[in-house]
């Protein structure tokens, strides 16, 4: 799977090893190291993926993140940061992000990101409501209907909002306010209680083990991802 990737870093080094690493697994890769130049080629040349650090010089990458955003850049964000606090991923992934990866990292491990992002993108270009899988558990987004092996599974209308949210970001870390926003609007925007209780109770619904997930993935200090 090849793919247009704009790495954003400023420190020279990073960006020759990305360029060159990234470019040995087929992927056409240009580099910049501020972000004002980052936003000029993401308008221009429009890469499927931007590999964003967050400790830009002037502006920084949550800017440059939040700037893609508002201009209604569709390429997939990987925030590449040294950063590993768990309030800049949760600031990055509220801000629009679609993974984080935390230096150093291995070539092999930000290729498999990078893939992943990119087979989200195709698969929301030809989907408008997708039928979801992950493992053994199905998703028709049309239907609303959910199934484990043969087994037909019924939610509560919240419990099913949240899985779909979940699977229309398959693979994505997806915040805790984020989910309150989405299912529950934003007066419940702080209230962790909700989602973590719902979660729970979809766990159960489909036998999910929290200490070995087939399913629902924790994120500590962000939030849940659903493993495609």
């Amino acid at each position: 799977m090849s793919g247009r990737i704009l790495v954003v870093d400023d420190e020279p080094e990073i960006r020759r090893a990305l360029r060159t690493g990234l470019g040995y697994h087929a992927f056409e890769v240009r580099t910049v190291e501020t972000g004002g130049e980052a936003l000029t080629q993401a308008a221009g040349w429009r890469p499927d993926v931007v590999l964003l650090d967050l400790g830009l010089p002037g502006m920084s990458g949550f800017e440059v993140l939040a700037q893609l955003r508002q201009r209604g850049n569709r390429a997939a964000v990987i925030v590449v940061s040294v950063m590993p606090d768990e309030t800049d991923k949760v600031r990055a992934l509220d801000l629009g992000a679609d993974d984080y990866v935390v230096k150093p990292f291995g070539m092999e491990e930000l290729s498999a990101r990078i893939r992943a992002v990119l087979r989200r993108q195709t698969a929301a270009a030809v989907d408008g409501e997708p039928v979801v899988r992950a493992g053994d558990l199905e998703l028709d987004l049309a239907r609303r209907e959910v199934k484990v092996g043969n087994r037909l599974v019924h939610f509560t209308p919240t419990e099913y909002e949240l899985l779909r949210y979940l699977a229309l970001h398959a693979g994505k870390p997806v915040t805790h306010s984020t989910l309150l926003r989405q299912v529950w609007g934003e007066h419940a925007v702080g209230d962790t209680y909700n989602t973590r209780y719902v979660v729970a109770q979809i766990r159960k619904k489909l036998a999910d083990n929290v200490a070995q997930p087939r399913y629902i993935v924790n994120e500590p200090g962000v939030g849940y991802r659903l493993k495609v």
